[in-house]
């Protein structure tokens, strides 16, 4: 393990020591697949040892529509977030009620029982990761607070890896920084999370990448390039020891877009970064703040701005809810079926209530659902007949019979 580390500080070194320009674009882009292999073989070490694999995270079940984890440098206020958002007690609550003389001792012990977010005013208080649930908009929302993360997380301190593990399974991120600290943490979180294969608020590299048996590496693009050349794509191939592939580029794109698309293990997700503590600023600093994309202001102490930050969690997860009329009723409002705006067909709507229903369908399953479309099935006949697609007073219907 130390000498993968020492290795990928060697290179980082080197890196730091280098100059951006033509002439070293092409040994830069060496050091960076040397660099993406590196943190791979870190972050997924062999187990021959009898060590576990080092990508576990916490044992938190998946629950709700979507996940959303809540990460940050300790002690920015990640708990009362988490308490303020879903209603879950703290430690504190629990030790007010401990010591009230009127409450039942079979409620105390079930308080005791339960798992608690700890907030208090020192760091490191949230050892493990803590769940909670939102309804947002008929949606429920698995909020997660993970414990605080440090510089070098990355590598293996502290229970960076088990954390930077959870929050790839997210949906979201939103990222915890105290407004009274330096914004410099942004960037610091920033880079931990890279550093385990996550990408934030960015788009998969719009090129292709396809191996082949023989012909050696063809390199195309339909756009002007500034970054890559022939030279420099075939070094970070060779690196991953492949001499045979046709690469296509559709965009001016770097070479780490291109380690990621040979990696193929890296995650795409949106994130919010959440400036707490925004009653300790000025109010010419907070506008500041307000200007730069993707961040949101609140003080989760005094509960300032937090249905702003539900609305844009909400907007950020991009869902679809779509709405089911039984027949000869009216639609349930209350209880919408919740899809992502990358898998809202019909065909994913079925699959969302039952894999079975799809049998019966051979028309419409390519068509896509729009936010709160009220959908009715009615199902006639018999199995493996047709369905059609009907709209009726504003409905989308779905009949499993032939007309």
């Amino acid at each position: 393990m130390a000498t993968v580390m020492q290795k990928i500080k060697d290179i980082e070194d080197e890196m730091a020591r280098t100059q951006k320009n033509k002439a070293t674009a092409h040994h830069l882009g060496l050091l960076k697949a040397k660099l993406a292999k590196l943190r791979r073989e870190l972050l997924e070490p062999s187990t021959k040892g009898g060590g576990g694999a080092g990508g576990q995270g916490f044992d938190v079940t998946k629950s709700g529509d979507a996940r959303v984890g809540l990460v940050g440098f300790p002690s920015v206020g990640k708990s009362t977030l988490l308490n303020k958002l879903t209603g879950t007690f703290s430690e504190f609550s629990v030790n007010y009620y401990i010591k009230a003389p009127m409450v039942p001792p079979h409620y105390l012990k079930c308080l005791q029982k339960r798992r608690f977010p700890k907030v208090a005013s020192y760091e490191f208080t949230t050892l493990t990761c803590i769940p909670g649930v939102i309804v947002y908009r008929g949606a429920k929302i698995q909020l997660l607070d993970l414990p605080g993360i440090i510089e070098g997380a990355k590598d293996g301190k502290g229970r960076g890896r088990q954390v930077i593990s959870t929050a790839r399974t997210c949906n979201c991120i939103l990222i915890v920084l105290d407004a009274i600290k330096p914004i410099t943490h942004k960037r610091l979180i920033e880079k931990e999370l890279e550093g385990f294969g996550i990408r934030l608020n960015k788009e998969p590299p719009n090129l292709t990448f396809r191996k082949k048996d023989k012909g050696g590496i063809n390199f195309t693009s339909t756009v002007a390039n500034t970054h890559l050349d022939l030279d420099t794509v075939k070094a970070i191939c060779s690196e991953y020891r492949i001499h045979n592939a046709d690469i296509t580029l559709r965009y001016d794109a770097s070479a780490d877009d291109l380690i990621d698309v040979i990696e193929g293990s890296r995650i795409y997700m949106p994130c919010i970064y959440v400036v707490n503590k925004i009653d300790q600023i000025t109010l010419e600093e907070l506008e500041i703040l307000d200007k730069l994309p993707h961040y949101c202001p609140v003080s989760a102490h005094l509960e300032w701005n937090l249905d702003g930050l539900l609305e844009k969690v909400w907007e950020y997860l991009d869902l679809t809810r779509i709405y089911t009329k039984p027949k000869g009723m009216n639609p349930d409002y209350e209880d919408p079926v919740i899809l992502s705006s990358k898998k809202r067909t019909v065909e994913d709507f079925c699959e969302r209530i039952h894999k079975d229903m799809l049998k019966q369908f051979k028309y419409a399953l390519e068509h896509e659902l729009e936010d709160e479309d009220v959908v009715q099935i009615i199902k006639k006949g018999f199995c493996g007949v047709s369905g059609d697609l009907l709209v009726h007073n504003g409905v989308v219907c779905y009949n499993l019979e032939k007309f």
